[in-house]
């Protein structure tokens, strides 16, 4: 593990994986590892988790871990506003990867209602839904594993759109890659007990070092607006942390 401290309030701590499986398991047993620690306190933990391609691994091998699932609420950081059987729609991949077998299945899914007619109804509705589960703004989330854009987006924040300035709301809508989308924001994203960052592939180089930059603009890298009061694990492969240093 590296740690690295910005000129910022935010401290990372980077840790390099050797291989894709390796990434998958490291980044596997820090969230369970986490779970487990709020569950031997409290009867039940709240977990917000990235959507794309990169996580699904992490979410197999998670599913697969021995933990008390049915006290576990599974939330989601974003969502396309698209049904919930649609390929792109982030619920379904967790379905499909975490919740696919036991133990993993036994989780509690929240998706966001994209069955309403309206995003902003989609919007209104998971801000309620965060409110019950884990208390008024902000909400506090347990966990949250957030992917990276290479534009420098994290959850469905993205550089050049208005959602990333929303501070008076857990939940806002965005719109990425001409979609609608339900998104945590960032107030509620930095009031997590623990955030969690997985970086994978070499198109990831330069947004990773814009993260990591404390002189790094949060207008073009938005990721960098997550700022908990906690230490941020960043779990990377090779490929990812090849600019890191220099």
């Amino acid at each position: 593990m590296t740690p690295i401290t910005p000129g910022s309030t935010t401290r990372y701590r980077l840790v390099v994986a050797e291989s894709a499986a390796e990434l998958a398991r490291q980044t596997a047993q820090a969230l369970a590892s986490e779970l487990d620690q709020v569950l031997a306190q409290r009867d039940r933990a709240q977990i917000a988790l990235a959507g794309g391609e990169t996580p699904k691994a992490t979410y197999r091998l998670l599913g697969q871990l021995h933990l008390p699932w049915d006290r576990v609420d599974v939330l989601l950081g974003d969502e396309r506003w698209v049904p919930s059987d649609d390929p792109s729609s982030n619920a379904r991949m967790f379905r499909e990867t975490l919740m696919a077998e036991l133990p993993g299945s036994k989780a509690c899914l929240h998706a966001v209602p994209t069955q309403l007619a309206k995003p902003e109804q989609g919007v209104a509705a998971y801000a309620d839904l965060l409110q019950q589960l884990c208390g008024d703004f902000p909400p506090v989330l347990d966990v949250v594993l957030l992917g990276l854009g290479d534009d420098g987006h994290t959850a469905s924040l993205f550089p050049g759109t208005a959602a990333p300035g929303v501070r008076d709301r857990s939940v806002t809508l965005g719109e990425g890659k001409g979609l609608p989308r339900v998104s945590l924001t960032a107030p509620t994203l930095s009031a997590a007990r623990l955030v969690v960052f997985l970086v994978s592939g070499a198109g990831k180089v330069q947004a990773l070092q814009r993260l990591l930059d404390p002189e790094e603009s949060s207008l073009r890298t938005p990721a960098k607006l997550v700022q908990p009061a906690s230490e941020v694990l960043i779990f990377a492969d090779q490929a990812a942390a090849a600019g890191v240093g220099q």
